[in-house]
């Protein structure tokens, strides 16, 4: 007995893992055919439109703005109270200026930025293309010879692509707003002084480190939420199951992402 429970136990193990690969072999593909279509789409006579990608840009990031900067506002806020409750200890409040500087462009900015992105737009993509999936326009679209690639994907990668940067650098402003308003009350340091220290001691690569961060996670985001709605299948039941997958995933992904870019660049 404990014999069939284990073999049936391995047998589950496999067969997610197969399953995992494969999934990752079909993101893989797609954003091959997303990136190709985006250079090579005007070659073929079947450009991806410039209103296209303004107006899914606006969808994934213009209309984004208000909950990311709350979000970063209030997490330079937290890292600036976190920060000199910690520093206090050792005497050493004035440092905090740095800390937050640091953690906020590496760090806090992209990632804050890609988790609210991910689930404000990547369940928004998975719904839509599911949505389409299960009332067979996606079928449609390929009988009368339109890409479902190139009319879907393609312009997403590159809103999320222009987009998400923009807001990452943004957030990184907003946290640092939040943490020198909050440095102003509790160490009675001005502002101008907080921003003087916070370019003194940051460098460019600094805050592209957060940037190029951003640049995968619209890729991960884009490819999860694209990929998800492509495999509904279930109808209503089906749509909803794989919104909540891409949240899930996408965020799981974008910290994953996050954890080995910051191990790549840290060594």
């Amino acid at each position: 007995m404990a014999t069939k429970a284990l073999i049936a136990f391995v047998e589950s193990v496999g067969q997610r893992a197969v399953s995992a690969i494969r999934e990752l072999g079909y993101l893989a593909a797609l954003c091959a055919e997303s990136i190709y279509w985006l250079f090579m789409g005007h070659r073929r006579r079947q450009p991806v439109r410039l209103r296209a990608i303004f107006k899914e840009a606006v969808g994934v990031g213009v209309s984004a703005i208000p909950i990311v900067g709350l979000a970063s506002f209030a997490t330079g806020m937290m890292l600036a109270i976190q920060g000199i409750h910690t520093l206090r200890t050792f005497g050493a409040e004035d440092q905090v200026v740095l800390g937050i500087a640091l953690s906020v462009t590496r760090e806090f900015g992209p990632l804050i930025t890609g988790i609210f992105v991910a689930g404000r737009s990547g369940s928004a993509i998975a719904a839509r293309i599911g949505t389409m999936q299960i009332s067979q326009e996606i079928d449609a679209l390929r009988v009368i010879g339109i890409n479902p690639v190139r009319y879907l994907v393609a312009p997403l990668m590159a809103a999320m692509l222009l987009t998400l940067p923009a807001l990452t650098v943004m957030a990184d402003m907003l946290a640092l707003i939040g943490g020198a308003l909050y440095c102003a009350g509790e160490l009675s340091l001005p502002p101008a002084i907080f921003f003087a220290r916070t370019f003194e001691s940051l460098l460019v690569a600094d805050v592209l480190q957060g940037v190029y961060k951003s640049l995968i996670f619209a890729v991960v985001i884009t490819l999860i939420g694209a990929g998800n709605g492509f495999g509904v299948t279930a109808g209503a039941e089906g749509v909803g199951r794989a919104t909540t997958r891409a949240v899930v995933l996408g965020s799981i992904g974008i910290i994953l992402a996050d954890m080995v870019f910051t191990f790549l660049t840290s060594r």
